[in-house]
């Protein structure tokens, strides 16, 4: 017998609760299971717009229950709108996801309702994409291209000037700046940027979430790491490119050519019944084996070398099951989407990050992100 679930989220920030109603929302909703059927209770300004966009088989008031409740009780909750809901419809006990609140949780308990806390994924078929799901990932990452773009562009156009920074306009080129011109690029292809965007130069990167300040430099690797959110569906893409302006050393060309083969090493491996975690530990092998090792440099206390997964499900979430890393243990199935985003990281060379998302097939892995690799700009 399936289990009764129960969610009290606001869909805009829980994935969860998008995906179980799809529909969008900032105010925190309940949205329930019960005997087969999909109910939400919403604030009453949403009811209409719920029924209209949403997947729900019955919408309920929210507010009008929460009165309702408090005749009885001035200083009911929505602890209480669960209870009284449960009872209506013959739910003896909810499963909630583990980030159900506390407060609500121990409250609804205390009222004689048993909850149960249920594993990660809370909705296994969630890490399953569907064809619809697959074509709004391929939209966000047109999104995260068209930010690329704008660098490109920015890059080509920038002038070498005394100290070896990059000029562009009339004034010295920058980390902020560069991103204000992805986050212009995305929002006109319909996306927007959470925060963390990334536009890192030189030894920056090497912090590989470091979102980049400062001058631009000629010679320097820059990491630009762009995963927008779509505005319209809420699927995420993500995708990184790492550029230089002007002429890349020896060490530079090597670290570059040697992570974009380790991607092309990932992505040969990806395909149904691998563990995630055997795709990391291939590349991790690769790259020692190419002389790049992975330590604490003990002068100045970065990690250098591959000290990251190798990647991530990607979906409503930007980063979500399954992993291609060292919690990666179950098998990979058909439909499942991850990021492909081996790096490099040495003080004094730079960083090197590139990132492509993929879905599995029952062959092996499909690209859903495209965009070119060209890396050095004169």
């Amino acid at each position: 017998m399936a289990q009764d679930v129960l969610l009290y989220a606001a869909p805009n920030t829980s994935a969860d609760a998008l995906w179980f109603g799809r529909f969008r929302a900032g105010d925190p909703l309940l949205a329930f299971t019960a005997k087969g059927k999909k109910h939400a209770a919403v604030v009453l300004l949403e009811v209409t717009r719920a029924r209209r966009e949403g997947v729900f088989d019955v919408v309920h008031d929210l507010q009008g229950l929460t009165a309702a409740e408090r005749k009885r009780d001035p200083k009911a909750g929505v602890a209480e709108v669960i209870v009284r809901l449960a009872r209506e419809h013959g739910v003896k006990q909810f499963t909630v996801p583990p980030d159900f609140p506390v407060a609500v949780f121990q409250k609804v308990v205390a009222l004689g309702l048993p909850l149960k806390v249920g594993e990660a994924p809370f909705f296994p078929k969630r890490v399953v994409k569907t064809p619809e799901e697959l074509d709004a990932i391929r939209a966000s990452n047109r999104a995260a291209a068209a930010g690329f773009k704008a660098v490109e562009k920015i890059l080509a156009a920038a002038e070498i000037r005394a100290g070896n920074f990059l000029w562009f306009e009339g004034k010295k080129l920058t980390a902020e700046r560069l991103r204000a011109a992805i986050e212009r690029a995305t929002l006109d292809a319909g996306a927007l940027n959470v925060a963390g965007l990334i536009a890192a130069p030189g030894d920056q990167a090497v912090d590989c979430h470091a979102e980049g300040a400062g001058p631009v430099r000629a010679n320097e690797l820059i990491v630009v790491d762009i995963f927008p959110r779509s505005a319209s569906t809420g699927y995420y893409g993500d995708m990184t490119r790492t550029y230089l302006k002007g002429k890349a050393s020896p060490a530079q060309r090597k670290l570059v050519k040697t992570v974009r083969d380790a991607q092309l090493l990932a992505l040969s491996l990806i395909k149904p019944g691998i563990a995630g975690v055997k795709v990391h530990e291939a590349v991790q092998k690769f790259f020692e084996e190419r002389g790049y090792k992975t330590a604490r440099n003990a002068q100045n206390g970065f990690e250098e070398g591959f000290f990251h997964g190798l990647g991530h499900g990607l979906g409503l979430d930007v980063h979500e099951d399954p992993g291609l890393n060292t919690r990666g243990v179950k098998p990979l199935v058909a439909g499942n989407v991850v990021t492909v985003e081996p790096g490099l990281y040495y003080i004094g060379t730079g960083g090197c990050r590139i990132e492509d998302n993929v879905v599995v097939t029952d062959g092996g892995c499909e690209l859903l992100s495209r965009h070119p690799y060209r890396w050095e700009i004169a």
